[in-house]
């Protein structure tokens, strides 16, 4: 068949790579696409959130089978319009997408599942924040209510850094009307990871588990990112707490959105707080995270079409992941200036001396292929992705493949995995 995977970055292009390797794709598309993804799909000029000309793509196309990537797509409804014309699709529809889409949309679902998460209060109105956070105390998360690229958390020491945060969001709208309400939240103390499940609105499938870096600089510092590397899997999900994790969160979330008529379909991406070994909610996302896929689909045997379409048609159950068991760590080489302003069109060297090495593959994020040169277009620019037979042997593979490549002002994180070398060590 025909499949048609939605977005552009490195998380799409490393869909994309294990997507290519299924015998049931006949034809891969990939809408906008990059650089890198043009070796290995057709890439067609439709942006990701032109719901309309995906479809009529999609049709005029005979796609069997499209993934859908980044979230705005999947906020917007993209699903939900998919299905009215026929049309398979894979990802939660509107309603459900509002797990990502609104902050207090996933806190009250958490609150109303009793799922495990810090305390929390939302706000409209600046001013009432401000009193709260004067009468709470310092450490607070301050949260934009909608999406912000994964930049609209703020964790605040002081009284006068989350009033700051409050007026950054609410007054000064930083992130738009996603900024028109706040969650003020408990600051968790603890160990952060991240569990990815595939569900088909029953059952599902926890993948294995992951660990990102969000601060643009070594020894978490810097200002949030969406992600600087990660690795697969996080020796802090032991197997005793992702039993917990799927006890506590998973369960009652999947079941209790199927008990009131709304069934998740497709992707549950939870970003989790370890706090003495005890498992919290910090966040819900309703698609692959990235940069942890490129982390762990290197790992992953099974046939990623099957899952998806087992998400789809129900059946879930009946799928057995396998996995290697080697780790993985992927280091994200980004722009200079990246969170903030930086420069496109830079030309990319060394990325063919990076073809040659073993077990090491290369996913382009913010990269276009001009006249045949590699060229940035966009903050987060590769992602250096290697399996190693252990942790430190992936992550020495991961660096000396960030060796050999070079761009202007390229700058990435020297300690992406370290945490994880602290705990088996």
């Amino acid at each position: 068949m025909n499949v048609l995977v939605i977005g552009s970055g490195g998380r799409e292009h490393a869909l994309c790579w294990k997507i290519k390797q299924s015998d049931k794709v006949d034809r891969l598309y990939c809408a906008p696409g990059n650089g890198g993804i043009s070796e290995i799909a057709d890439c067609v000029d439709i942006k990701a959130d032109d719901i309309d000309s995906l479809c009529s793509f999609a049709k005029e196309n005979e796609i069997g089978l499209t993934i859908v990537g980044p979230e705005v797509p999947l906020v917007a409804g993209i699903i939900d319009r998919f299905n009215e014309e026929g049309l398979r699709i894979f990802g939660p529809d509107k309603y459900i997408a509002g797990l990502e889409g609104s902050k207090v949309f996933a806190k009250e679902a958490m609150s109303r599942f009793r799922i495990p998460t810090a305390d929390f209060k939302v706000f409209d109105d600046p001013k009432e924040a401000k009193a709260y956070i004067k009468e709470k105390k310092a450490p607070l998360v301050i949260k934009a209510d909608g999406l912000a690229a994964g930049k609209g958390v703020i964790v605040a020491k002081s009284e006068d850094e989350a009033s700051s945060a409050v007026d950054l969001i609410m007054v000064e709208k930083k992130f738009g009307s996603s900024g028109d309400r706040i969650v003020i939240e408990d600051c968790l103390e603890g160990e952060e990871a991240s569990v990815i499940v595939v569900t088909d609105g029953k059952g599902f499938l926890t993948f294995a588990s992951s660990q990102d870096h969000k601060r643009a600089l070594d020894d978490d510092m810097g200002p949030n990112t969406g992600g600087m590397g990660a690795y697969s899997p996080a020796p802090v999900v032991t197997g005793e707490l992702e039993n917990k994790v799927e006890e506590r969160i998973i369960n009652p979330l999947i079941r209790g959105f199927f008990a009131e008529g709304t069934p998740f379909k497709g992707v549950l991406y939870i970003g989790l707080m370890v706090v003495d070994s005890e498992p919290y909610a910090l966040e819900f996302n309703v698609r692959f995270g990235d940069p942890e896929t490129q982390a762990i689909l290197p790992r992953l045997k099974t046939d990623l079409v099957n899952i998806v379409e087992a998400s789809i048609d129900g059946g879930i159950d009946g799928i057995k992941l396998e996995w290697d068991k080697r780790p993985c760590i992927c280091v994200v080489c980004a722009s200079g200036g990246y969170p903030g302003g930086y420069k496109k069109g830079v030309p990319i060297y060394g990325l063919d001396e990076t073809l040659k090495m073993k077990d090491v593959v290369v996913f382009h994020a913010g990269t276009k292929l001009t006249e045949g040169e590699y060229q940035t277009s966009g903050g987060r620019v590769l992602g250096i992705t290697a399996l190693g037979d252990n942790i430190k042997a992936a992550i020495d593979k991961a660096y000396e493949a960030c060796d050999k490549i070079n761009f202007e002002d390229m700058h990435y994180r020297k300690d992406i995995g370290y945490k994880a070398l602290e705990r088996v060590n």
